[in-house]
Formats: C-alpha cells, structure tokens, sequence
C-alpha cells in the first residue's frame, strides 16, 4: 500500500543512542569491555517499585511495571562493582566521555549548556538495578543539512548504558552488568523528517558524524535508533530499538501504515455502534475435555480459561494492520505483558485445537451475536483476569483513538507494545553526582574531527580514488595508515585500499589470522612493492605470511613465500618458454590468446613480477610468432 506522508501529515523524529569508547564507564572506575555470562561470579536479585514525582505523580509507564510483578536476577564479574549493584554512590562524571559528547555537540552545531546537572529518569523494567538511569542534558537547538532541507537536532545527552538482558523468564528476567554504565550519547532530533527515505538519510547522516570522531563503540549492540511517528489523527508512538540501518525507513513506513489501518478500524468500529463488555466469564468448564494442547496443558497446571465479548467487533480483530500483524496482535501484546502465552480469538476460530462447538458454546455463554467477536485468555487466575482485563482496554482504545505507546521494534520492520509512552513525572534530580561546569577554556581546547563525508571527497580528489574506494578507506580506523602509506612510498593509492580493506577480509574467511598484522607489517610490505622487490601481485601472499609469522620482517616473509622479484629478463625468459609451448593456440586465436597465456604467466611466476610488464613482454612475443 503506497502511502501519501505529506497528506497523512506525518511527523517523525529520531532519537540515536550510541555507546562512547571510553576506557571506564560514567560513573565508576570500571571497563567498558562485554563480558560473557559463564564468566559471572557473584548474582543477586531485585524488586523494582516506582516513586512519586516531587508533584507526587507516578508515571504511566511506570505504573504499568509495577502491574506485572517480575524479579530482576542480575549476573555481576570481577569487572563490575558496587557503583553498577546500586549498593555506593556514583562517582564524578566520567571528564572523556563529557569531552566526546561536546565535541559531538560542536558537530552538531548545537548550544552547549553552561553548566551540566545529571538527572535521574526512572526506568523500572529491570534495565537498571536503581530503577533509574542517570542522564546528563548536555545541548540543544542544532541542525544538519539533508535533500530534504534542515533537520532540527533537540537535543543531546549524555547518559549510562542500561543493563544487557540475557533471559526473559515470563515472571522473572535475567541481566548481565557489564554493559550497565557504559557512557553513550543521545541524540534527538527535531519532528522534522517527512518520509520514510529521509528518516533513513537522516539516520545515516547521524551515524557518519558519530563515527567520524573515531572515539565510539562499533559493533552490534553499540548503536540503537529509536523512531517517533505520527500521522494526522492518530498519536505518538516511540519505536524503539533499531539497530540496522535498513531498517528505520520500513519502521516509519510500517507504523504510519499501522496507524492508517487503525483509523480505518476506528471508522468501522463507531460505524457498527461497537462496544466492550465489562463482563468476564470463565469459560472453564466448556474445556474440561479439549483437545487443545495449550488449554489442556493450562488447566492441568491449575489453570482457568476466561473469556471477554466485543459487540460489533467481528472480523476486525483479526484484519491486518502491518505486515503479518493484526488488531489481534496487538490484543495479544497487551495479554503477554500481564504474563500470559497470548490470546484466542473467534477471528481465527476453530484452530488450535479448539473445535467450533467449543467456540459456539463460549458464544453462547457470553451471548455473542454474529456480529461480535470473542476474545479468551489461558492461566493462573489472576494473571488471566489481568490479562484478559488489558485486552479489554486495548479493545476499548480500538473503537476511540490510536493509544499513545512505546514499541518493540522487529526484524521486519513491524513492531510490537512494549508499554505506554512516559510522562515527564519520571525525571528528578540526581542528588549524588555534582554537576560540571563547561567552561570557554573546555570548549576552546575541544578538536573536533574530518568528517567521513569530507574526508571521502578529500580522498577522492588528492589521491584519485573512485567513490567507493574512498567511501570505504574514508570510514575505516586505517585511514591515517593508509595516508602515510601513500604519502611515503610510491605505491597506488587504490592498491593500498585493496591491501588495508579488501585482501584483510578475503584471508579472514580462509581463516587465516588477519588480527596479528600491524601499521609495521604494511608498511615494510609496501616499502618492498616501492623498491620494486615484490609485485602488486604478491601483496595477497606476502600479508598471509606475515599473519601467519607476525614476527618476522616482510623481508622474510617474501623470502619464505618465494615472492622475491625477478627482473625484466628472467620474466622474459619464463614468457619465451610458455609462448613457445602455446604456439598453435597463438595462431588459432591471434592477440586473444593473451588472457589464457597471461594466466598460465603469473601463475608460474607466483606474483613475483608486474602484471603491467608481464602483459607487455606477452603481447611482444605473441606478436613476433603472428609476424612469422
């Protein structure tokens, strides 16, 4: 379904959280380094509650958490203190990271504050063993250039990295602690992308000045964008969490499509005169004897079946509104919040084992007409009437409006409840953490980096590399190598880029261990290449001796290699001997037999002459039997 954003009055910003490479965490002494699970030495387990504001508000989303009673296990390491378990104060902001976020600030062209307070932000979802994460408002009212004109940059903030989840338990929730209190940066931009493209332009943008400070986490995890959507009659809704880039434009084009199919739903449902019961009935009884593996295993655990009418709704419940998502779902989402499998519904009825006079004697109970549907939920009592009521929440919302709420991104680019969109009664202040002042000096004394984009197009022109090639060394950490490479020795600068970032990843998937090169090791090779001692044509197999002997001199791994150069004459002698035995394939084919010929060349000299000088010595001797 094409989708007209700018009649739908889309509205849409991003939010970028990107961890700093830091050598200690924000708060405390400890690294910033992944630690794996097995290696944990000490647990232990938290209840989190939620506090009133100082205006006494609890905040909503809070206040949800606090409905689905979970214990927190959290998995500590001889690389983690008492700072992450919540059990002593923080320690003064962490002055690297600060430096690094103004700088980003700088790039950003955005105000940076006087004076830096760090808050708290209540987070009780288990993320944070204080049931808070500390933040740190750092600048405000940037921008950045895009196809699309200016995009406004809100604000940035400087704040800790909450816990790494490693198991979801239903009931409980496991955490790891070696990622809480990583420093990263957010970064919020104004409601100013109008298309699912320029979200992704967007997104991209931030990401290349992010990197181009050389002073940020990379790898999976590192990065996270968060997306804020909206259309025209419908409402805010936070996407959170995606982490590929190729992903922020399906998820701003599947919830504006969420929220369209919503509205549509909206229509129907006031049209019908639909409405919710506040009615549960247990349903039990009806399957005492089901073959419905799920319900059976439920009530052989003690559990209930309950079941809820929604007048008017049938057929809509199970209409989709993202891609193999339906109102369903989204029903489903709110009922395994409250800690239950999910829900059944008359839409997709009789399935699962569930026969239809199984369905026809529900409906019956509850006096379902054919135009209403009927939802049931399976468990423990109380967490069944919990989770059938949220259903019926959700139903009610159905019929009135688009529910403001934050949102779990998925693989596909659809989307899952996560809770309902936080108020502003979840910030206070940070009482432990004096506040930093930002000084003229700090900011005066600030290096702000080459962009890649900049640096890219600086490439391209000094040192005549195509788009790509400059695109990839531009963004590489060997970018300096590479300048210092091609500034000391008379090498091809393209033939650098394909030593540095091309040769490196097709010896790693030979599993040769590519890790133990060194700046030293490409640099004697390519002294070597300069004083014409080893072709181009032997880089591959000089950097694969060298990876495999990190201790020897690229002399020596030519030498062990057999790359040692060969001069003009014993190329032309090695030429001689295969033209000679090719002769009738030279006068069948004419010049065209200089491919094969050329191939069956540096293969028996192994890399260790010019290509250039091989093709023109080859074509020399084809010639001279074609003029006999």
């Amino acid at each position: 379904m094409a989708l007209d954003y700018r009649a739908l009055g889309l509205i849409c910003g991003i939010e970028i959280h990107q961890q700093l490479d830091t050598a200690r965490k924000l708060f405390c002494g400890c690294p910033t380094k992944h630690r794996e699970v097995e290696e944990s030495n000490f647990e232990f387990f938290r209840y989190l509650r939620p506090s009133r504001s100082e205006l006494g508000e609890i905040d909503r989303a809070a206040l949800e958490e606090v409905l689905v009673s979970r214990k927190f296990h959290y998995k500590s390491y001889d690389s983690t203190c008492l700072v992450e378990a919540d059990e002593e104060p923080p320690r003064e902001i962490n002055a690297e990271a600060l430096e690094i976020s103004l700088v980003i600030a700088r790039l950003l062209n955005m105000k940076i504050v006087d004076e830096l307070q760090t808050l708290r932000k209540m987070v009780i979802d288990g993320s944070n063993t204080s049931g808070f994460q500390r933040t740190g408002y750092v600048a405000s009212d940037g921008s950045i250039e895009t196809r699309e004109g200016a995009v406004g940059i809100s604000i940035l903030s400087l704040e800790e990295e909450a816990a790494r989840i490693i198991e979801d338990r239903g009931d409980s929730m496991v955490y790891s602690l070696d990622r809480l209190g990583i420093p990263l940066v957010e970064i919020g931009t104004a409601p100013d992308i109008v298309s699912p493209t320029h979200a992704r332009e967007v997104a991209s943008y931030l990401g290349m000045i992010l990197r181009s400070t050389g002073r940020v986490k990379r790898g999976l995890g590192t990065i996270r964008q968060d997306v804020n959507v909206s259309i025209k009659g419908g409402a805010r809704v936070e996407v959170k969490g995606v982490q590929a880039l190729n992903l922020v434009d399906k998820v701003v084009e599947f919830e504006a499509l969420r929220q369209v199919r919503l509205l549509e739903i909206k229509e129907e449902l006031i049209r019908r005169r639909a409405s919710v019961d506040d009615v549960v009935r247990n349903v039990t009884d009806i399957f005492a004897k089901t073959g419905s593996k799920v319900l059976a295993r439920s009530l052989k655990s003690g559990g209930v079946v309950l079941a809820g009418r929604l007048a008017g709704f049938a057929g809509l419940v199970g209409r989709e509104i993202q891609p193999d998502r339906r109102l369903g779902s989204e029903m489903s989402d709110r009922a395994k919040r409250a800690g239950v499998g999910g829900i059944f519904h008359s839409d997709e009825l009789p399935a699962y084992g569930v026969t239809s006079e199984e369905v026809e004697a529900v409906r019956g109970l509850l006096a379902a007409g054919e135009g209403d549907a009927v939802i049931m939920v399976t468990g423990p009592r109380e967490r069944a009437d919990r989770a059938l009521q949220a259903v019926l929440v959700r139903a009610r919302e159905a019929s009135s409006c688009v529910p403001e709420e934050t949102r779990r991104a998925l693989p596909n680019g659809c989307s899952e409840y996560m809770r309902p969109l936080p108020g502003s009664a979840r910030m206070y202040p940070e009482t432990d953490v004096p506040s930093v002042v930002i000084t003229e000096d700090m900011l005066r004394q600030l290096r702000l980096p080459e962009l890649f984009a900049e640096r890219s197009k600086r490439f391209e022109r000094e040192y005549g590399l195509n788009a790509e090639q400059a695109r990839v060394i531009a963004a590489s950490p060997n970018y300096q190598l590479f300048e210092e490479i091609v500034q000391n020795y008379s090498v091809s600068p393209s033939i650098v880029v394909r030593a540095l970032e091309t040769i490196p990843i097709e010896l790693a998937r030979e599993a040769v261990p590519v890790s133990n090169l060194t700046d030293r090791h490409y640099g004697e090779s390519f002294a070597l290449m300069a004083q014409g001692r080893v072709a181009k044509e032997g880089l591959t197999g000089l950097l694969l001796t060298l990876a495999a002997h990190p201790e020897m001199t690229a002399d020596e791994a030519a030498a062990a290699a057999g790359l040692a150069g060969v001069d003009e004459a014993d190329v032309e002698k090695v030429v001689q001997a295969i033209v000679a035995s090719k002769v009738d394939l030279v006068r069948s084919k004419g010049e065209r037999a200089a491919a094969p010929l050329m191939g069956l060349v540096m293969k028996e000299l192994r890399g260790k002459a010019d290509g250039g000088m091989v093709s023109a010595i080859l074509k020399k001797e084809i010639q001279n039997i074609l003029n006999q």
